[in-house]
């Protein structure tokens, strides 16, 4: 994607945060669309990724430390084509896969479930250092 396309395409993430958001009456939008930018960059021009097969062994990794900002890791996922972006209007719904933190359990894409804050940091290392070790050919974001 060129400089512009990707401007375009963050813009799309952003409706789908506040779509998400608006529907569940309930999130923090401000990180998320604060975070609008990296997440575009990173799913639609960085992480070597495949929406149709998620748990590819040699997939780039990305771990989301601070879990609020789980509608704009969605929307990001729903254009990419994790899942319908429709889906974003039951984040926070009893029975949707789109809950207040990512669960890698129940959502196509996320790798790992969101917790206390920070601690992304340590076990996006550990992934890393298991991929090195193991000679993998992956990044962890």
């Amino acid at each position: 994607m060129n400089e512009l396309e990707l401007q375009k395409q963050a813009n799309e993430v952003r409706k789908g945060i506040v779509t998400a958001v608006h529907s569940a009456k309930a999130g923090h939008p401000g990180g998320s669309l604060s975070a609008a930018d990296i997440f575009t960059y990173l799913y639609f021009e960085e992480m070597n990724i495949d929406p149709k097969n998620p748990k590819k062994a040699d997939r780039d990794r990305f771990v989301l430390s601070k879990g609020h900002t789980a509608p704009g890791l969605y929307s990001a996922l729903a254009y990419r084509g994790y899942f319908p972006v429709e889906d974003l209007k039951t984040l926070r719904h009893l029975g949707s896969h789109l809950q207040g933190h990512p669960c890698m359990q129940h959502t196509p894409g996320v790798d790992m479930c969101s917790g206390s804050l920070g601690q992304g940091v340590s076990v996006a290392t550990g992934m890393a250092l298991s991929a090195k070790l193991s000679n993998e050919d992956y990044r962890v974001y």
